[in-house]
């Protein structure tokens, strides 16, 4: 069983209703469009996780990425960065890891997480490639479908696939004068693979047998982005859509076995490229939801991509992407700690709730919050409010001393006071 093949029977599941509670939509809408495939629920029965809706009239949602590198590895950390996402209310987690003893890393964190868990399976296969064979181009099919199967019975709800980067794909980049050619770590993984071993991407190749795999444990496949642009110039290139045109052929054939989908992207591209790229792709995909990293809207703001991607992602997200991956300030720098998370957390939240008011979601929260404000109970603003705990801290790091019941910016010379005081006299 899974979400797309009980909603094509007409089945309503406990998450699909769960769904349909929390957004706020009638329980039929959500059925026919999980039947579809434009709305999907990262569910494995193994891990149970809370249900969370991705896709067409719904909220944007929020992935939070953590995991070790070969260079810095502390799985206490990670265990702190995932409870760090979860308070700050992630909708999802992802773990990128590929240093120390990655099933132990990743049992902990399903142990602890109660939202989506996504990875990347071949960073796994790829990691053990290196001490089975020497390299990773050594790298077996089995090794491929084995990872992946592997994790899918430990529990994994999303599971990132590179299918789309084949060998034409990756002939034509060869050709392509990028500035950047890839950026992917797993797509450069199968590019790679296919240019050393000439052959076809076992993914691609044997896609049938990976959605046999997905099926069996209702694993949604997220249909990974090799070919996104790693800077500005490349943006929405040839080698981006290529790729997109062969997803699409990917997620149809996805849809008819009974297998959730959604599709990555963009990348680094000016806002100007965002809602032509997020158009075609919803055109493509017919409608498949669309996880986005950032986008990143400028190159040249390392320590602060997180803000370059909260605009890329308010942006998208009005335009029609259903799931934002965040980006720390540490994005293009280092391994993020727990810190970095929370900002990254924080600014992509507050980039989706943008595109969700933009999209007539929940307004009632902003009026409820400016109801407050013009009455200036900063109790219910702080109730409200996206990071109480930050907005505390601030009031009370300069707090008024003249007018306790305004800020210390203005203080007596409060416009909000002085309204009170002589327009509503």
């Amino acid at each position: 069983m899974t979400q797309i093949s009980e909603a094509k029977k007409g089945n309503v599941t406990e998450q699909i209703k769960k769904i349909s509670e929390d957004e706020k939509i009638d329980i039929n809408i959500i059925k026919k469009r999980v039947s579809s495939g434009k709305i999907v629920i990262p569910y494995n029965p193994i891990h149970s996780p809370k249900a969370i809706g991705i896709g067409k009239g719904l909220r944007v949602k929020v992935n939070a990425n953590i995991g070790t590198s070969r260079e810095h590895c502390s799985l206490e950390e990670e265990i702190q960065k995932a409870k760090v996402s979860m308070d700050a209310k992630t909708h999802a987690i992802m773990d990128l890891s590929t240093g120390g003893n990655l099933d132990k890393i990743r049992i902990k964190l399903l142990e602890i997480v109660n939202l989506p868990f996504g990875t990347v399976p071949i960073y796994q296969a790829a990691t053990e490639a290196i001490k089975k064979h020497g390299s990773i181009v050594d790298m077996t099919e089995d090794d491929m479908f084995n990872m992946f199967e592997h994790q899918a019975k430990q529990g994994i709800d999303f599971a990132v696939t590179h299918a789309g980067v084949t060998k034409v794909s990756v002939e034509r980049l060869k050709k392509q004068k990028r500035l950047i050619p890839m950026v992917s770590r797993g797509g450069s993984f199968h590019m790679a693979w296919i240019l050393h071993n000439n052959k076809e991407n076992p993914l691609y190749k044997n896609y049938d047998y990976l959605l046999d795999l997905a099926k069996k444990y209702d694993v949604t496949l997220s249909l990974g982005d090799g070919m996104r642009s790693g800077a500005l110039y490349d943006s929405n290139d040839r080698a981006k859509f290529q790729e997109l045109l062969l997803i699409g052929e990917l997620v149809e054939r996805a849809r008819e076995k009974g297998v959730q989908t959604m599709v990555e992207g963009p990348g680094h591209m000016p806002i100007s490229d965002i809602t032509p790229n997020i158009n075609i792709m919803k055109t493509v995909t017919k409608e498949a939801p669309y996880f986005v990293l950032g986008p990143l809207v400028t190159d040249i703001a390392p320590g602060y991509d997180h803000f370059v991607a909260g605009i890329g992602g308010a942006i998208a997200g009005l335009a029609g992407a259903d799931f934002l991956c965040y980006v720390t300030p540490a994005e293009h720098l280092s391994l993020p700690d727990k810190n970095d998370v929370k900002d990254g957390v924080m600014t992509a939240r507050i980039a989706a709730h943008a595109a969700d008011l933009a999209r007539g979601i929940d307004k009632n929260i902003d009026h409820e919050f400016s109801v407050a404000r013009e009455k200036l109970d900063w109790d219910k603003m702080f109730d409200i409010c996206i990071d109480p705990d930050k907005a505390k801290k601030y009031r009370k790091k300069r707090f008024p001393t003249e007018k306790i019941e305004t800020c210390s910016m203005c203080g007596n010379l409060c416009a909000i006071d002085i309204v009170k005081r002589y327009l509503n006299k």
